[in-house]
């Protein structure tokens, strides 16, 4: 008899398979779209070099709080988008971000294909997930990042009518690959960072800690400022291309 160990980077990958699918049909719907497609906020267009770091947190724990020492050592602020099930079990971590002066925002209660879900299911997904992380922080959040990075007009309309703002990511660190390395992580989000960047990174990947300070010291000598996503968004008065990029109306500036 053979027996099969799966390891967690055999699982990360896996998993990565399944994003990258699904991001490649999402691409190819919207190609097809057109004018029709609604969009959640990839990045945003500025003169100012500003930039957005993000974390997403649905399974493990183990790097949270060395990222937290990372962040505070470089005084970088970054915003956390965790799923529900991930507060329930790491109810301490929810609060140590918060005290530590990091937004956290909403990744969904239970990490589900949000486009597979009636509104009624999605709409208890986004509450259920907010309800859980003010009890905690006391702040009830206002930003969503859907789950594999899958979404449909249903799902951005659902988003809004809750009043909150869908947020996706312009720089993929890819620090989720089984072949990803601190200097490949590195190289991928340097050389890709404009003004208005989100990059995503997540709270559990094996070298984005040892990746993450050459990342802020670089970017920070390139001039960058960091904030958080939900200071470099506009929150009225805006288009949204056909990439993703958040635009002010004429006239607003």
């Amino acid at each position: 008899m053979r027996f099969f160990i799966v390891t967690k980077k055999q699982i990360a990958l896996a998993t990565a398979i399944v994003v990258c699918a699904a991001i490649a049909v999402i691409t190819s719907v919207s190609a097809f779209a057109g004018a029709d497609r609604k969009l959640p906020i990839y990045c945003v267009d500025t003169a100012e070099k500003k930039v957005a770091i993000s974390f997403d947190a649905a399974w493990g724990n183990d790097d949270t709080h060395t990222l937290i020492e990372i962040l505070k050592e470089y005084d970088v602020p970054a915003t956390f988008f965790v799923v529900g099930a991930w507060v329930d079990k790491y109810p301490e971590s929810v609060k140590e971000l918060a005290d530590a002066g990091h937004q956290i925002h909403n990744h969904s209660n239970t990490h589900p294909y949000m486009t597979q879900l009636s509104t009624a299911q999605m709409t208890d997904e986004l509450n259920s997930c907010n309800e859980k992380i003010k009890t905690i922080t006391g702040v009830s959040p206002t930003l969503f990042r859907p789950p594999y990075g899958d979404y449909d007009n249903a799902v951005i309309e659902t988003v809004g009518s809750v009043g909150m703002y869908p947020i996706q990511w312009s720089v993929d660190s890819l620090d989720w690959k089984e072949n990803a390395t601190a200097e490949s992580i590195y190289k991928r989000v340097t050389s890709r960072v404009t003004n208005g960047s989100i990059v995503l990174f997540h709270n559990d990947a094996d070298h984005t800690p040892e990746a993450l300070p050459n990342i802020l010291k670089t970017l920070k000598e390139q001039g960058y400022e960091f904030v958080f996503i939900n200071d470099l968004i506009m929150k009225e008065n805006y288009t949204i291309d056909h990439s993703g990029k958040q635009i002010q109306n004429a006239g607003n500036n």
